[in-house]
């Protein structure tokens, strides 16, 4: 007769997204300052802060003769992962915001690119005559006006 094993496995996902890899670090961090916990251990014990007692954790500290520093500690702590996740929540989707600008800015720019490139150039030398008569006349010259003139004339 076929048994089957007591264990029950779920996975936990950790996307390549600034959240995700927040959460990833503290977790890789806090395994790292207590060798003796596993990351199922880690799993457990949030589940049940979570599921069990809600209220964040009064119960828990009694039973676990945690000092009342020491529950002010991980209650800074809990607020300080809290504040890094909204925090990256809120960069991330700046940064998405941003890409995506920059995406339609160099869409934006390779149509002009090609609309400029299809097009011959419009400009019209001035009529001699004019340029005469406008030489005739003597004209403070702004240097900004000349400088942008240059550019016209190039284009």
């Amino acid at each position: 007769m076929f048994q089957w094993s007591k264990k029950v496995v779920k996975s936990v996902t950790f996307n390549p997204e600034i959240a995700d890899d927040s959460l990833l670090a503290q977790v890789e961090n806090y395994l790292e300052a207590q060798p003796d916990k596993t990351f199922s251990d880690l799993c457990k014990e949030a589940l049940w802060k979570v599921l069990c007692f809600p209220e964040s954790g009064q119960q828990v500290a009694n039973t676990a003769n945690i000092t009342p520093v020491e529950q002010k500690i991980d209650e800074m702590q809990r607020q300080m992962t809290g504040f890094e996740e909204r925090f990256f929540a809120r960069e991330s989707q700046r940064l998405e915001a941003m890409e995506s600008q920059m995406l339609q800015l160099t869409q934006q720019v390779a149509k002009l690119a090609i609309i400029l490139g299809q097009q011959p150039p419009t400009y019209i030398p001035p009529d001699p005559d004019s340029v005469s008569v406008a030489q005739a006349i003597p004209q403070e010259v702004d240097p900004a006006i000349s400088r942008i003139g240059q550019f016209l004339d190039d284009f």
